[in-house]
């Protein structure tokens, strides 16, 4: 196996782990929750 390929291989694969977290994070499933973790700077104890 030549090396150009090795490394075209592992840029694709590493290229849609990339999508697959971008879609992840994008995803409504997790909107609540990133809301939630994004107001917890702001919430003051009481």
């Amino acid at each position: 196996m030549d090396v150009n390929i090795l490394r075209s291989i592992v840029t694709v694969v590493t290229f849609i782990i990339f999508l697959r977290i971008v879609a992840w994070a994008w995803s409504s499933r997790n909107a609540e929750s990133f809301e939630e973790a994004a107001q917890l700077p702001f919430n003051q104890d009481e």
